[in-house]
């Protein structure tokens, strides 16, 4: 198994299990789970791989990444049905499932020699497309549009400490292995100390 392999199946796994804690809070049947898993693990690299013209697309070319997303689903339903999990756990899940899919999208965007504008966007796109999917689905505000903790934000600073690592010719598991623990840990630390950005609001017109 290569390495960049080890990150999108990794990516997949947590983001599956993702996928079957959005499902278990709206109650859906085993059906439902698998589903909503097997679209979240593999909706961000899916609209990757079609803006790059990549064919066929990655989970069509390793069908390992489905097995692996049921075996996470399934995984997480029978263990939330002995241990039901803590409040944050499905913004917890998330952010690994973040961080790992927005390096896998990164260095996939680089080893195509696209320039690092576009590597950013496409980790990014990895990254975050998913999560989105997931939550329009089951009928939420996407964690990405929220008035909620640094999504986004941690989606790019962690690319873009890859991506300098990398230009100081840093080993690529290392320079990944480091942006991947920095976007997890920016994420996390936000949620569990409530950290966002400044939002737009707009006052309502006085009446004239």
């Amino acid at each position: 198994m290569s390495f960049l392999q080890f990150l999108t199946l990794t990516g997949v796994a947590v983001f599956a299990a993702s996928g079957a804690l959005a499902a278990g809070r709206r109650s859906l049947d085993p059906i439902g789970v698998m589903v909503l898993a097997i679209v979240t693990a593999t909706g961000g690299g899916t609209l990757r791989d079609v803006l790059m013209d990549r064919h066929p697309v990655f989970w069509i070319s390793d069908p390992s990444t489905i097995g692996v997303s049921v075996v996470a689903a399934a995984v997480t339903w029978l263990w939330v049905r002995r241990f039901p999990p803590p409040d944050k756990a499905l913004q917890y899940a998330d952010a690994l499932g973040l961080a790992f899919f927005s390096i896998a999208g990164t260095r996939i965007a680089e080893v195509a020699g696209l320039s690092p504008f576009i590597c950013v966007i496409m980790g990014a796109l990895t990254g975050c497309a998913g999560g989105l999917i997931r939550d329009v689905l089951v009928a939420e505000v996407p964690l990405i549009f929220r008035q909620s903790e640094l999504y986004v934000t941690a989606c790019l600073a962690g690319i873009g400490v890859y991506l300098a690592l990398g230009a100081l010719a840093v080993p690529p598991e290392v320079a990944s292995m480091t942006g991947i623990v920095a976007i997890a840990l920016i994420r996390i630390v936000s949620i569990r100390w409530r950290i966002t950005l400044p939002v737009l609001q707009i006052p309502p017109r006085p009446d004239a």
